[in-house]
């Protein structure tokens, strides 16, 4: 198994996209911080009085950018780790080399813990860098002495790391890398916000947008950008988890039991 795991790992260092992606993710959850931070610091009239974000919470918000919307990086390139095999044809050749496939499975979700909590890091660092000069701008200072901004900002790392998981489970289920990286981020980027704040106007049907993916992975954090504004609320930071880890398992689930069993031509 040790050697299945460290043959993973040479797959994954081998290529330049896994830290090519990572620098996309602290781009862009940079700028999404920042760019919050600063309307509140530069504004008129401040996003966080527009939305009636209490000062504490206007950071966590901030703070928790990378888990409100650039999670799509780890989550895509977790599901690349496992149709990059497919759509280059090396799986016959990992296959052949380790028979037993619930191994070679196995293999590339451990070899991509380490990679999944270097994305968590990176995330959570970019929101603390671009955000916490600009909060302290806006002058309701950035909160750097509150726990509870340390706490998101680790517990940031944790959904991000875990939606690198989920990215595995899916891969696994749809083997078509490219079906499967613009599904996600049809899913994240447009699909999901939509449903969450046409469920966030239906009160009958509003709790439901806690069970969402990207609502889980924000209720891991504590904190999100729709919570802060009354859109949606969130579940305790272990349900999140369990809701987040759990759809991650049943696409891993079913994809084992379909597509990484079928017959290798």
């Amino acid at each position: 198994m040790t050697a299945a795991i460290r043959a993973e790992v040479r797959k994954i260092l081998t290529t330049r996209l896994w830290w090519a992606l990572m620098l996309a993710m602290v781009a862009s959850v940079a700028l999404l911080a920042g760019a919050l931070a600063l309307a509140v610091a530069l504004g008129g009239q401040s996003a966080g009085d527009e939305l009636s974000i209490p000062p504490d919470q206007l950071a966590l918000t901030v703070y928790s950018a990378g888990v409100t919307l650039g999670y799509v990086f780890p989550v895509a390139f977790g599901a690349i780790v496992v149709t990059q095999e497919f759509r280059h044809r090396t799986i016959q050749t990992a296959v052949l080399a380790e028979p037993r496939r619930t191994r070679v499975a196995i293999a590339k979700l451990i070899a991509t813990v380490p990679f999944a909590l270097a994305y968590g890091v990176a995330s959570s660092a970019a929101a603390l860098a671009a955000g916490a000069p600009a909060l302290a701008l806006a002058g309701d200072g950035a909160m750097l002495d509150d726990p509870a901004t340390w706490r998101t900002l680790g517990l940031g790392t944790v959904a991000m790391a875990a939606w690198m998981l989920v990215g595995v489970g899916f891969g696994t289920l749809v083997t078509n890398q490219v079906a499967v990286v613009v599904g996600l981020i049809v899913w994240t980027q447009i699909v999901e916000p939509l449903v969450r704040i046409g469920l966030g106007y239906w009160e009958t049907a509003a709790p439901v947008a806690r069970f969402l993916p990207g609502a889980a992975g924000e209720a891991v954090a504590g904190a999100s950008f729709y919570s802060a504004s009354g859109l949606s609320d969130l579940l305790p930071v272990w349900a999140g988890l369990a809701v987040l880890l759990a759809y991650g398992l049943v696409a891993a689930a079913i994809g084992w039991r379909t597509s990484f069993r079928r017959d290798l031509t």
